[in-house]
């Protein structure tokens, strides 16, 4: 099983993988570009050279079909490649995927992205001017978890969102970044669990459902009191969860692909 997410490095999957994630299958958290331990430099790569390193990862360990899971931007570029490399997963599981092109045409849904654009307009310009704590914060706040939670992060989360500030940014430069090709998604039919906080903004609700229109195995999952980083703040929760729609699947505990 392997394990991606965005801002933050593989030590953040550390509390699920203790929540006995890691007793009933072999996990493999790892540093996407410009994150942890590799290399951090401006420019450090496009969304489908993620989509390129997590296929490599998945066929260099000889792991595949992989069940794989991923929270924010790692839940996008998981499916990103499910959408051209079907072949790779056993199963997904993919937590508020900011993939805001594929509701670009929802009035509605654009409406009420639009305070968050702005937000992320705001932190640019923070780290446009080198203030990454500033823009970390207000990143925080206002995009990802919600008003005062930067306060409620231990101190080790608070310095790692500082730290990937600028490869955020980086991030953000990459015209596909929020863009899907749902047509080749639709080829996709291993099982596939689309999740949500109850305390996130409504729009993430909105981009799982498209995406559910064109999963043919998808199902949805509402973490209660939860918001954008499940597999940090209840972890417990998160881990039940996650091993048990595994295990429906059909998957031997700890077997080949694991």
């Amino acid at each position: 099983m392997a394990a991606l997410g965005n801002r933050r490095d593989h030590k953040s999957w550390q509390p699920a993988i203790e929540a006995d994630l890691s007793a009933s299958f072999t996990v493999v958290s790892y540093d996407r570009r410009g994150h942890g331990q590799s290399e951090k430099v401006p420019g450090q790569g496009t969304w489908r050279q993620d989509e390129d390193d997590l296929a490599a990862l998945i066929e260099g360990l000889g792991n595949a079909p992989a069940h794989v899971a991923g929270v924010s931007f790692g839940a996008s570029i998981i499916l990103g490649l499910a959408a051209r490399r079907p072949e790779l997963f056993r199963s997904i599981a993919v937590h508020e995927p900011p993939l805001v092109g594929v509701v670009a045409d929802d009035p509605e849904a654009m409406a009420q992205l639009q305070p968050t654009m702005a937000s992320i307009d705001a932190v640019l310009d923070h780290l446009g001017e080198g203030e990454n704590e500033q823009g970390a914060r207000l990143f925080v706040e206002e995009v990802a978890l919600g008003p005062g939670m930067w306060d409620q992060l231990s101190a080790p989360l608070r310095e790692m969102f500082v730290t990937y500030a600028q490869t955020w940014m980086d991030e953000q430069t990459d015209p596909s970044w929020a863009a899907l090709d749902l047509d080749g998604l639709s080829a996709c039919t291993v099982p596939v669990m689309l999740s949500r906080g109850s305390v996130s903004p409504t729009w993430f609700s909105m981009v799982l459902e498209r995406l559910a229109a064109v999963l043919p195995q998808a199902q949805r999952q509402t973490f209660e009191g939860a918001g954008h980083i499940p597999h940090v703040t209840h972890p417990q929760e998160y881990t039940t969860v996650l091993t048990g729609f595994i295990r429906a699947t059909g998957a031997d505990e700890r077997g080949p692909g694991q």
